[in-house]
C-alpha cells in the first residue's frame, strides 16, 4: 500500500517513463511512501483504475502529455467517481499551458505547471499534513506554477531504470534542459536558457547504467550539439567505452557542426548514432515568420557530410501547415530534403500544441486547428483541408516505403530525374485509390503494388524493376520470393545478396518520445 501513487500512461510499453522518475527521484522522505506505476494508452481503463487503487493511495500524480490526455482524462474521471476523496494531482506539458480549457484539469484537485521535479513532493508533504490530505474534501482547482529547479540539486533517476527496462525498454536520459531557440511552433521555445547539469555527476551515472548492461541511449537535449564543450566529452565518453550493439539517439542543430564534433562522429561504426534533425522548413520567408533561425547552406552542407562521410542514421523533419507555405514551396523543400539523402525523412503534421506562440498568425493566415488532441493543422489560407489530408496520407505511406528500409534501390526508380514530391504524391494518390487505406499493409503487398505500379503506371521494364526490388528484398536477410517477382527470379540467380551498407538505410530506430514533429 502506498500514500502517493504515481503514474502516466506511455504511448507504447518500450517508453519508460522519465519524468516520473525524476519525480520519484527527488521524493526524500516520501518515497517510501510512494509507489510509481506505469500503463499504455492501450489498456483499459478500469484495469488501470483497479492497479491504481489497490494501492489504496491519498494521493495520485499523473503525469499528462499530448499522446495520452484523452486517456487520461477518462482515468480520472472513473477514479472521482469512485474514489472521490482520493487528491489528484497533474502536472506536464499538456496540463501546463492553457491549463483551464481542458476537461482533464476540472475533474482534479491539484494541477503543478512547468518542471516539477522538486515542487510535487513539497506538494505531498503539504497535503499530507493537512486537513484536505485527511479527508479528501473537494475544493476548487489550485494551480502551482513550479519554479525552475536547479539542476544541480536534482537528484538524477538513471538507478530507477530496472533491470528489465534496461533489456527491453528505451532509456531516456538528458545532460541538458531548454532550447536557445524560438521557433513558435514548439514548446521548447519557451525554455529559455539551456542550463546543463552537472557534466561529471551525469557520465557517473552513464558509466553505472552501461556496467548493468544498457547499450542503447536517447538524449532527448534539445540542442546536444550547442555546447560543444560537453558534447565532445559525451561522445569521447561513449567511443572510449563502446560495445557492440551500442546505439546514442542525439537531436542535433542541422546548421552547427563544426570540425571538433566531425572528428569524433567519424569515428562511430555503423548503427551506433542517430541524429534527429529537424529541419522543418527550408523556405526562408516561412522561417523568419516562425521566429526560427537556420542557415539553409550550412544544412545542405552538413547534411551532405554526414551522409558522405559518416555511418550515421539521419533522421530529418518536415512540417506540413507552416503559415505562409503553400504547397509549392513544401514539395521544393521536400525535393531539397531528398538529394540530401538522409536516411529517414518525416513528414509531419502541424499541431497547435498548448502554450506556443504559433496562434499569433491564426487570423492572417486562416489557421483553423482541430480541438482534439494531437490538434493537428486542418487548413490555411495555403492550404485547404483536401490537400493536407492528402499529405496525411502521403507522410504514411513515405514512413511505410520509404522510411522503412525496404525499396532503398527501388525508390530511385520511382522518380528517376524527376521531383520526388511530384511522383512519391503520385504513387500515394494510386495506392490509396487501389487500398483505401494507409495503415497495416503487409510488406508482400506493397512489393506487389510497388512492382505494379513502376511497371504500368512509369513504364518501366519489368526486367529492370524486378532486378532492382529483388536486390532490396533481400538486403534484410529475406530467403521467401515474392509472388510478382517470382517469374523473373530465373535470370536474377547470379545476382549475389546484398548486404546493408552504411548509406543503404540501416535499421531505423523510432523516435525518442511519440511527440509532433519539431516539438
Amino acid at each position: 500500500m502506498s500514500a502517493i501513487v504515481l503514474a502516466t500512461l506511455n504511448a507504447k510499453y518500450p517508453h519508460c517513463a522519465f519524468g516520473l522518475r525524476y519525480l520519484f527521484a527527488n521524493m526524500g522522505e516520501l518515497q517510501e511512501q510512494t509507489a510509481l506505476l506505469e500503463f499504455t494508452i492501450n489498456q483499459q481503463t478500469l484495469d488501470m483504475l483497479g492497479v491504481i487503487l489497490a494501492q489504496q493511495p491519498r494521493i495520485v500524480g499523473l503525469g499528462v502529455y499530448i499522446w495520452n490526455v484523452d486517456e487520461t482524462t477518462r482515468l480520472v474521471a472513473d477514479l472521482k467517481r469512485v474514489a472521490p476523496e482520493v487528491i489528484v494531482v497533474l502536472g506536464g506539458p499538456e496540463v501546463s499551458y492553457e491549463t483551464d480549457q481542458l476537461v482533464l484539469t476540472q475533474l482534479a484537485d491539484h494541477v503543478i505547471t512547468g518542471e516539477g521535479d522538486v515542487e510535487f513532493a513539497a506538494l505531498c508533504r503539504q497535503l499530507l499534513a493537512s486537513e484536505e490530505g485527511a479527508t479528501g474534501s473537494r475544493r476548487t482547482l489550485a494551480v502551482k506554477h513550479a519554479p525552475v529547479p536547479l539542476l544541480t540539486e536534482l537528484v538524477l533517476p538513471y538507478d530507477l531504470y530496472t533491470d528489465e527496462d534496461i533489456a527491453h525498454r528505451v532509456l531516456y536520459v538528458e545532460a541538458s534542459r531548454g532550447c536557445p531557440f524560438t521557433c513558435e511552433f514548439c514548446l521548447s521555445a519557451l525554455d529559455i536558457p539551456v542550463r546543463q547539469f552537472p557534466l561529471d555527476e551525469f557520465l557517473a551515472a552513464m558509466d553505472q547504467l552501461i556496467n548493468r548492461g544498457a547499450r542503447q541511449f536517447k538524449f532527448v537535449d534539445r540542442t546536444f550539439n550547442l555546447n560543444l564543450r560537453v558534447s565532445r566529452a559525451i561522445l569521447e565518453f561513449f567511443l572510449q567505452r563502446y560495445k557492440p550493439g551500442m546505439f546514442l539517439h542525439f537531436e542535433l542543430i542541422p546548421d552547427r557542426l563544426p570540425d571538433s564534433l566531425k572528428e569524433l562522429i567519424v569515428q562511430f561504426p555503423a548503427g551506433a548514432l542517430q541524429f534527429e534533425v529537424g529541419i522543418q522548413t527550408f523556405n526562408e520567408e516561412v522561417s523568419n515568420l516562425i521566429s526560427r533561425q537556420q542557415d539553409n547552406a550550412q544544412v545542405d552542407q552538413n547534411l551532405s557530410w554526414l551522409r558522405d562521410h559518416t555511418a550515421v542514421h539521419v533522421h530529418a523533419d518536415l512540417i506540413v501547415g507552416l503559415p505562409g507555405e503553400a504547397l509549392d514551396s513544401f514539395a521544393a523543400g521536400f525535393d531539397r530534403l531528398v538529394q540530401l539523402a538522409p536516411h529517414e525523412i518525416q513528414v509531419g503534421i502541424l499541431k497547435r500544441l498548448r502554450g506556443t506562440p504559433i496562434i499569433r498568425h491564426d487570423a492572417e493566415w486562416q489557421m483553423v486547428y482541430s480541438p482534439h488532441a494531437p490538434y493537428e493543422i486542418l487548413q490555411t489560407k495555403l492550404l485547404d483541408f483536401r490537400t493536407i489530408h492528402e499529405l496525411r496520407r502521403f507522410a504514411k505511406y513515405w514512413d511505410m516505403i520509404a522510411n522503412s528500409g525496404n525499396f532503398v534501390e527501388t525508390m530511385g526508380l520511382l522518380w528517376g530525374e524527376m521531383s520526388p514530391f511530384a511522383e512519391f504524391r503520385r504513387l500515394s494518390a494510386w495506392l490509396f485509390g487501389r487500398e483505401g487505406h494507409a495503415h497495416g499493409i503487409s510488406l508482400s503487398r506493397l512489393v506487389e503494388q510497388m512492382f505494379l505500379f513502376l511497371t504500368t503506371e512509369r513504364g518501366l521494364s519489368d526486367d529492370l524493376v524486378a532486378a532492382v526490388m529483388w536486390r532490396d528484398y533481400q538486403r534484410g536477410g529475406r530467403s521467401d520470393k515474392p509472388l510478382c517477382l517470382r517469374p523473373y527470379l530465373g535470370a536474377l540467380t547470379s545476382v549475389a545478396r546484398v548486404s546493408t551498407k552504411p548509406d543503404a538505410a540501416p535499421k531505423r530506430q523510432s523516435r525518442h518520445h511519440p511527440e509532433p514533429a519539431g516539438d
